[in-house]
């Protein structure tokens, strides 16, 4: 396996990018699973999803971020995943992620420059280069790392898009307010 590198510095370039982004796009196995596939006996595919990803994809919508999956494996545990964190666009069984890249940028008709996308292998390379802002996890193979604007602290499928969210809403200004949501009244809100 590669080493892991350390995080790129997230800087007034990456907050600048950060405010252009309308649309985050997230690979599958390697982000938001740790890549490994567990197959049962009768070949039922089983996939493991870190709980704060999810709930970072439901803040990153309420902040009016736009979240779509693209995945190179066609799978139905992923659209059931997607359905239950409400996430509408969802591309599977795409090989050529380019492509399909490109085909859903333009069905949304949306500049590349305000779409980040967050992958882990060589696959994602073709989208990566082509976003307005890149990431990948602390565990992507090097190419990727090497390819990327950010790598977060966290592993595919231990809170990786976690950190991308919490990044892309700080940037944008709109954290303070999704935090707000989950602070308890202070004493002056109680009812009484």
């Amino acid at each position: 396996m590669d080493a892991i590198s350390p995080n790129r510095s997230w800087g007034p370039e990456l907050d600048r990018k950060a405010r252009a982004v309308r649309f985050l796009l997230l690979d599958v196995d390697g982000v938001l699973t740790d890549g490994r596939l567990h197959v049962g006996v009768d070949g039922d595919l089983f996939k493991s999803f870190h709980v704060r990803d999810g709930l970072a994809v439901k803040l990153a919508q309420a902040a009016g971020l736009k979240v779509g999956i693209l995945s190179a494996r066609s799978s139905d545990i992923v659209a059931r995943r997607a359905a239950e964190v409400g996430i509408e666009e969802v591309v599977q069984g795409n090989e050529d992620k380019g492509a399909a890249f490109e085909r859903l940028r333009a069905r949304l008709a949306l500049d590349s420059g305000a779409i980040a996308y967050i992958g882990d292998d060589l696959l994602d390379l073709a989208v990566l280069a082509r976003v307005g802002l890149a990431a990948a996890p602390a565990d992507a193979v090097e190419a990727v790392r090497s390819a990327v604007d950010y790598v977060t602290g966290a592993r595919g499928g231990e809170g990786c898009v976690r950190e991308l969210v919490e990044r892309l809403l700080v940037a944008r200004g709109t954290w303070a307010a999704v935090l707000s949501r989950f602070a308890p009244p202070g004493p002056n809100d109680a009812a009484g």
